[in-house]
């Protein structure tokens, strides 16, 4: 750093306007812990720019004095890739003021929205032009796009729609040094050399600092058959997803597995969730086809599909719903276990990805492992069958020591990771890496990876200002 960190804060406030630069503790402190508590650090400053120009002018700045710049959106990470290091020497860049939705097309079914929009905002904006944004997470009324963007988020809808970097179309990024790249573009097809936005997607800011996205829309939903449906097993989930699908001409958008205990802890602590079956079962899937059509007949659909599976044994029971009432219970039963996971106690929390195919066997080895290393711990693995991702949750036991508990994170961590990789999974299906999970990149990459994905960041980010810390370790 070549300037005096001191003085920093009044060169932002004449940069910036006096309203942009917090460096109270008390305006400062909730941008300087995650939600889960689990990261913690210090700031020179938080700064929250009115434009793009001033952020412009901020990168110009920072590259050139070598200062860290930490963007921070929803603060809903669960990896701390939004939360600044311990050194203090780092200013947090909050987006929360570039919130506006710049376009919308219904003809062309694009939407252009400012990296601070909530995803609820954006979501609204394409219902309000009978449209549909399909991009669904549980905490979607205060994340914001630009964080959905930099971890490429997935959430309930993946099956069906694909990740977030399948909905984008282009991008606003101001890079280190203060220059934009404009590539707002709404085009469905430009092949015109490297997709330069792609590096940007899953970049969790270590790149530079996406201001705006322009996104696909899809036709608005019209039609919608859910259902929760008890089943023996894991391989009966997956059995049951493929033969949905053709039943029901692919309509499936969401497909989710619940075990019984995500359950008992939702119905436990969480007010106005209920058992939607009269008996207990190991586990269920929560299934739902959509249509753009009204008339689809969706419900007769599941009803039947349901019905031929119940007769070969793939599911033991369910329920389908028959109000939006009904439906938006069974969601926020859903959506709902990892608050009642915090409730109940600590967690140990592994966002893992593994081969449709192979999800079966390897909840047959990790349970076991889970049960026999783990014992003041119980399993909770839930999450989106249809693209193979697991949240494979160890929730501590009530009475226990939470600390002790905690301290075995590592060691759990490592022995599951290792699972998943000879399984052919990810360490990490949509959460990202941030700082947390550094260690795994460079346990479970290649070193060809490792290699590109630092040359990558030295051909952005030269000085190293961008999220220092984030994905690749400080050199």
């Amino acid at each position: 750093m070549t300037a005096e960190p001191s003085a920093l804060p009044e060169r932002l406030r004449g940069l910036l306007g006096a309203d942009s630069v917090l460096t109270d503790p008390a305006d400062c402190a909730p941008f300087l812990v995650d939600h889960l508590g689990r990261c913690r650090g210090r700031a020179l400053a938080v700064v929250q720019p009115h434009s793009v120009a001033q952020i412009a002018q901020l990168l110009a700045l920072c590259d050139a004095e070598r200062i860290g710049v930490v963007p921070h959106g929803g603060n809903t990470s669960y990896c701390g890739g939004a939360i600044p290091d311990e050194s203090g020497g780092q200013l947090v860049l909050s987006l929360r003021r570039l919130n506006r939705i710049r376009s919308l097309d219904a003809d062309n079914y694009s939407l252009t929205a400012e990296a601070g929009c909530v995803l609820a905002q954006v979501q609204a904006a394409a219902e309000a032009a009978e449209r549909f944004f399909p991009l669904s997470i549980g905490s979607q009324g205060s994340c914001q796009i630009g964080g959905n963007l930099s971890t490429n988020a997935g959430g309930v809808n993946v099956l069906r729609y694909g990740m977030t970097r399948d909905l984008v179309l282009g991008l606003e990024v101001v890079l280190p040094g203060g220059r934009v790249l404009d590539g707002l573009t709404t085009l469905r097809k430009d092949n015109t050399g490297y997709d330069i936005k792609s590096l940007f997607l899953g970049a969790e800011g270590t790149l530079g600092v996406i201001t705006a996205a322009s996104f696909k829309l899809f036709p608005q939903i019209r039609a919608r058959a859910t259902a929760l449906a008890a089943i023996p097993d894991v391989r009966a989930a997956v059995t049951l997803l493929g033969e949905l699908r053709a039943a029901s001409g692919d309509r499936v958008s969401s497909f989710e597995l619940i075990p019984r205990v995500g359950i008992e802890l939702t119905t436990r602590y969480i007010p106005g969730v209920s058992d939607p079956l009269a008996s207990a079962y190991d586990w269920y899937v929560l299934c739902e086809l959509s249509s753009s059509r009204a008339a689809e007949p969706l419900d007769a659909v599941l009803e039947e599909a349901l019905g031929a599976a119940l007769a070969k044994g793939l599911v033991l029971d369910a329920a389908l719903v028959r109000s939006e009432r009904e439906r938006a219970a069974l969601w926020k039963l859903r959506e709902s276990i990892p608050e009642a996971q915090r409730h109940e106690g600590a967690s140990l929390k592994h966002d893992i990805s593994l081969p449709v195919a192979t999800l079966p066997d390897f909840v047959a080895r990790a349970a076991p492992w889970v049960r026999e290393h783990v014992p003041e711990g119980r399993l909770v693995a839930y999450g989106h069958v249809g693209d193979g991702n697991l949240h494979f949750n160890i929730s501590q036991l009530p009475g226990g020591d939470r600390e002790r508990f905690l301290g075995r994170a590592d060691s759990v961590r490592r022995a599951i990771h290792d699972l998943v990789r000879d399984f052919a999974g990810s360490f990490s299906a949509e959460h990202g890496v941030g700082r947390l999970k550094v260690p795994e990149l460079e346990r479970y990459a290649s070193p060809l990876e490792l290699e590109l994905m630092r040359a990558v960041k030295n051909a952005f980010d030269p000085h190293g200002i961008m999220n220092p810390g984030k994905i690749l370790r400080e050199r």
